[in-house]
């Protein structure tokens, strides 16, 4: 039975198997544009110490107002 707080199933269940948390999963299926490619962004060394900021927040990471530019870009890749 499909989990209504998951917005992108099939990609939930393709992160799941490919090992990553429940958690996780969960994060990125429910992005708004989950599952859908682009690549038009820029990468994260291109990014502010602010756009980077407010990434981590959106994703759900701890202590992010205390971490310099490249650990923000480390943690946003790691996460």
């Amino acid at each position: 039975m499909p989990d209504p707080k998951i917005k992108n199933e099939e990609q939930y269940e393709a992160l799941i198997k490919k090992g990553y948390s429940k958690e996780k999963s969960a994060r990125i299926a429910n992005t708004p544009d989950s599952g859908k490619k682009g690549g038009n962004a820029k990468p994260y060394e291109e990014w502010t110490k602010e756009e980077l900021q407010k990434q981590a927040a959106i994703v759900g990471i701890k202590g992010r107002s205390y971490m310099n530019k490249k650990s923000l870009i480390d943690s946003l890749r790691n996460n």
